[in-house]
């Protein structure tokens, strides 16, 4: 059949929208609108565009978020936010303007040609905001802890011998440390409030994560992947809220892709030449993966804080738990044992790990699928 859908190209700004239409065929994307950035205005300019025919949006992800794509939705219009990094774009090109940006969206679109990225509902994005909040103020722990530490090293103050830093007994020793100057002392005092504030910030967006998470409806699921070695509830928060739900990938091999974890290749010919991994798609999860790999460099053991997680949880799943534990060592020790490099093995023990996860993220969609058909059984419906 002929396609008579138009594909509507948007270069989204903060105040402005760029629309450039493509329609059916091969010409180039045309009718550039301008209009304001409200949802009045976008109301009124679909509604209308809608009237006329069939259409398809797309616009790219960037900092104004999904509103756009929630509000086309509701009014029937099939929309897609598409990824950045993964649209073309002529090498040789060196003109960037908003009506280019939207015509080769429309065109990309009219193609086949966009990537789109998971849009999350409202629940799920208010709770990876929260995770990412939680995140960040870890993050500035941190950074307050290593200006105390690059302080104290530059005027050669010295904990004692083996003494773990931010340890309740080096934190007593931070009380009575001598600088030789009241500036100094000042200096080191409000750093060290400074600290005292970014924790308890962190500890109360813990406590909050903790809980959105335990009324969510992924709370088993949370406390699925919390079985495996090295995934607390924190980690799990951040795969759960960052990739959502993993059943949407038919296999690992793209859940891996999708998190950037694949090395990357250029080959030509007879030639293969394989590099770093591709560092495309979600961060965080990749960082959080990563993270929870090093716990494999150990053999496989059932700690009294892993079998703490482990309890409730199906045995199915955490059979899958037991079986990673061995997989991953066993292939710790064979990369190890070849010589290469500890970053990279652990690169390699993320990359199967994410494969482990996806597998319990099917597990738990098919125990949930099988009590929902016993409970429909009951009721004989």
């Amino acid at each position: 059949m002929e396609d008579t859908t138009r594909y509507f190209g948007c270069d989204v700004h903060k105040e402005t929208l760029v629309i450039a239409i493509a329609q059916p065929g091969r010409e180039q994307a045309h009718a550039i609108h301008r209009l304001t950035n409200s949802p009045e205005s976008v109301r009124r300019f679909f509604a209308r565009a809608k009237r006329q025919g069939d259409l398809s949006v797309v616009y790219e992800a960037r900092p104004c978020g999904y509103a756009l794509y929630r509000q086309l939705t509701r009014m029937g219009i099939p929309c897609q936010v598409a990824a950045p990094s993964l649209l073309l774009a002529a090498p040789g090109d060196r003109v960037k303007t908003d009506r280019r940006d939207a015509v080769r969206l429309a065109e990309g679109l009219r193609a086949g040609q966009i990537t789109a990225v998971r849009v999350p509902d409202e629940t799920d994005e208010a709770l990876r905001d929260l995770s990412r909040a939680r995140g960040t103020a870890r993050q500035d722990v941190t950074r307050i802890r290593h200006r105390i530490s690059k302080l104290l090293l530059r005027l050669d103050q010295r904990p004692p011998t083996r003494m773990t830093a931010w340890t309740q007994r080096y934190r007593r020793w931070l009380e009575r440390v001598e600088l030789g100057h009241p500036a100094l002392a000042i200096v080191l005092a409000e750093g060290l409030v400074q600290l005292a504030e970014a924790e308890a910030r962190l500890a109360r967006l813990e406590r909050a994560l903790t809980r959105a998470l335990a009324e969510s409806e992924h709370a088993e699921l949370v406390s699925a992947y919390m079985a495996m070695r090295g995934i607390d509830r924190v980690t799990a928060a951040v795969l759960v809220t960052e990739l959502g739900d993993l059943t949407r990938f038919a296999t690992p091999a793209q859940l891996m892709a999708y998190v950037g974890l694949p090395p990357s290749e250029h080959s030509s010919g007879a030639r293969r030449r394989q590099g770093r991994i591709t560092r495309t798609g979600n961060s965080r999860a990749r960082h959080a993966a990563v993270e929870a790999s090093w716990h494999y460099r150990y053999p496989p053991r059932r700690s009294a804080r892993v079998a703490a997680r482990q309890v409730g949880v199906p045995p199915e799943i955490v059979a899958i738990a037991w079986k990673a534990q061995h997989r991953l060592h066993q292939r710790y020790r064979d990369l190890s044992g070849r010589g290469k490099p500890r970053g990279v093995v652990i690169v390699a023990l993320a990359r199967e790990l994410l494969g482990f996860l996806w597998a319990i993220a099917w597990q738990v969609r098919r125990l949930a699928e099988r009590d929902q058909a016993g409970d429909l059984a009951a009721t004989g419906d």
